[in-house]
Order: structure tokens, then C-alpha cells, then sequence
């Protein structure tokens, strides 16, 4: 698969597909890799890749700090995550996309948007992440991550890393780096030498950027009020992905579509139809 640099991280990315270009930012968490499209709960099952690069060109990549893509240690906002979705679409010569988030993917699909609203074209927010027991939840898998390393020292987040071959969400302990350490020898190098304190207080404030809200996160509702964007909104219903934060993205913004289908009416059939119409309804041109 091809790789490029974008604000100089390395980008593992794939075109798949003909048609107008959908943008698809992977669902997974923070382990959003290009391949959970296919392998990952809802997502394998209504297999949503499989049917849209028969209309569409399918862009799917891994999200900085997943997969084979690279990272930086920084206090990582939405507004990272837009860069290098937006470095990508540039490098690709494309002025306007179609967006698909799923799970976590919805929060930078809004966050681009709000960015970069003359670049969507529309946005199809699929099972977004939110709700109390969602950012509960983040916000313990950081501060798990910060208890180890209090205890242990980063040289042996580096080591565990290593080992365990888990992402962040299945082993907070490794921290929201772990697959950069992983196949990044340099990488993993220069992360065991951080001044431990200052690497903390960056942690600390990732968290708390990121998980900030009890409903979907990803962009202001002031931001979202104003986007002239149509959006489909299909709800997942767990603890990472509450009904409340879909009907909050409802809420915002004004061009929304909600898809009131409980999540086992949602198959590869139905799932798969309801996007297509919605995608074909909002055409391809300037708006």
C-alpha cells in the first residue's frame, strides 16, 4: 500500500473504487486502522467498503498513531487528525469529498467539516463515539496509561509495547503511542528518552482535549449550527457509542438525517441502500 508524509508523519493509505470521491475515516478507536472497515463489528457485517467502491472512490487510510501509519509526541487534537486527512486529499489533487466517519471516525469527520466546509460535499456519520460512559471510559484508559508509567517509566511502556502487540483501547497501560513504538525502532528510541514529567503533563492534556464532552466530541455545537453540510446520522447503542450523542449530532446540524433504525435493522442490505441514497441524493458539485 502506499505511504506519504503529511506534516512530516508517514500516512499508510488506499484508493479503492471509481466514482466521486468518499473520504472514510476509520472506525476503531484509537486503533483506527484502514482495515477495520472490513473486520470490525457493525462494520463487518454490513460491509460498508464492499459496497460503496462500486459507486464511489473509496479513500481509507490509518489514522496517525494506528496501524503502519507514524506519530509524534504532541498534545494530539481534532485538529491533527483534520491535517492529515486534509494532507492526504491534497496529495491525492482532490477539492471536495464525500466523508464517512465511523465509531471515533465520526468525531474527525465533523472536526473536518467545521474546518474545511467548502471541502465536504456531505458526511455520513456512522455509530459516532459519545455519551457519559464513553468519555468515563477514555478518560480511565489515560489515566491507566499515566499510573504505569508513574510506576515504570517509559522505557518500559516501549518494552510492554512491544510485547503485547494491543492497541491503547485493549491495553491502556501502552499508551495512545504503542503502534508507532511497534514498527518505529527510531521512534521508540527517542520516546524512552522524554523528560518523564513534561510527557505526562502532555498526556494529561490530550485526555482532556479529546474526551471533553459528554456527547460526541469533535467540534463545537456553535461550529456545527452553522455548517450548510447534509449529514446522515445512523446510531449505534452501547457504551462507546450512545444513542444520545447521535441525536446530539442530529441536533447540530441543520441539514441532518437521522436514520431511526434500531441497531438489529441495520444489515449489510439495509445499511448499505441507505447510504448509497443518501450519498446519491447530495450530488457531486459545488455548493
Amino acid at each position: 500500500m502506499p505511504n506519504i508524509l503529511i506534516a512530516g508523519i508517514n500516512t499508510r493509505y488506499e484508493v479503492l473504487g471509481s466514482g466521486p470521491p468518499l473520504l472514510m475515516f476509520s472506525p476503531g478507536g484509537f486503533d483506527a486502522t484502514l482495515e477495520k472497515w472490513s473486520t470490525l463489528g457493525v462494520y463487518a457485517k454490513t460491509k460498508p467498503l464492499e459496497h460503496l467502491a462500486k459507486r464511489y472512490t473509496c479513500i481509507v487510510f490509518d489514522r496517525r498513531e494506528t496501524g503502519q501509519s507514524g506519530g509524534r509526541v504532541e498534545r494530539i487534537t481534532w485538529g491533527h487528525y483534520v491535517t492529515q486527512a486534509k494532507g492526504l486529499l491534497d496529495h491525492l489533487n482532490i477539492a471536495q469529498a464525500h466523508l464517512m466517519g465511523g465509531c471515533m471516525g465520526c468525531s474527525v469527520a465533523v472536526a473536518f467539516a467545521a474546518t474545511h466546509p467548502q471541502a465536504t460535499l456531505g458526511m455520513v456519520l456512522y455509530w459516532p463515539v459519545g455519551g457519559a460512559r464513553y468519555r468515563i471510559n477514555g478518560q480511565l484508559r489515560f489515566a491507566q496509561h499515566l499510573a504505569h508509567v508513574q510506576q515504570h517509566g517509559l522505557a518500559d511502556v516501549v518494552a510492554l509495547a512491544c510485547s503485547s502487540g494491543k492497541s491503547f483501547g485493549e491495553d491502556p497501560r501502552g499508551g495512545p503511542w504503542a503502534a508507532v513504538i511497534r514498527h518505529d525502532p527510531a521512534f521508540a528510541e527517542a520516546y524512552a528518552r522524554q523528560d518523564l514529567e513534561h510527557y505526562k503533563l502532555l498526556v494529561v492534556g490530550m485526555g482532556r482535549t479529546l474526551l471533553d464532552r459528554d456527547t460526541a466530541p469533535g467540534a463545537e455545537p456553535e461550529d456545527l449550527l452553522r455548517l450548510d453540510i447534509p449529514a446522515l446520522v445512523i446510531p449505534g447503542s452501547d457504551a462507546s457509542h450512545a444513542t444520545s450523542a447521535a441525536r446530539y449530532l442530529e441536533e447540530c446540524l441543520p441539514r441532518a438525517e437521522y436514520w431511526d433504525m434500531p441497531v438489529a435493522g441495520q444489515t449489510e442490505g439495509t445499511a448499505s441502500a441507505r447510504v448509497l441514497q443518501f450519498l446519491n441524493s447530495v450530488g457531486t458539485g459545488p455548493r
